[in-house]
């Protein structure tokens, strides 16, 4: 099992700036890949952005160039640095820990962006 703390969510104003924290505990296997995932009411949860143990990096086309993903392994924590923010950008974020074909998840942490 892997347990998953989140933090760092909350209320911000648009072109605004926030950044997630995501601390992993447990059976956690060297190989791996976290991330983090959003759900905005009434619509499906979304990938956000993703990281694996050896730094590869995957975003989502409304992210790009807005928010970065990065990993400390010694810490077995990710972060979410989110800049420019919108309003559609307003969900419940979710951090994911990836491995050997299994899926773990925070308790979500939300991010509400105000116009």
């Amino acid at each position: 099992q892997v347990q998953l703390v989140e933090s760092g969510g909350g209320l911000v104003q648009a072109g605004g700036s926030l950044r997630l924290s995501c601390v992993a505990s447990g059976s956690i296997f060297s190989i791996n890949v976290m991330g983090w995932y959003r759900q905005a009411p009434g619509k499906q949860r979304e990938l956000v952005a993703v990281i694996s143990n050896r730094g590869s990096t995957n975003y989502a086309d409304s992210v790009k160039g807005r928010f970065t993903i990065s990993r400390d392994n010694a810490k077995s924590t990710v972060y979410l640095q989110m800049n420019s923010l919108k309003p559609e950008d307003t969900a419940v974020y979710y951090c994911n820990f990836h491995k050997l074909g299994y899926d773990f998840w925070g308790q979500g942490t939300q991010v509400t962006v105000s116009s």
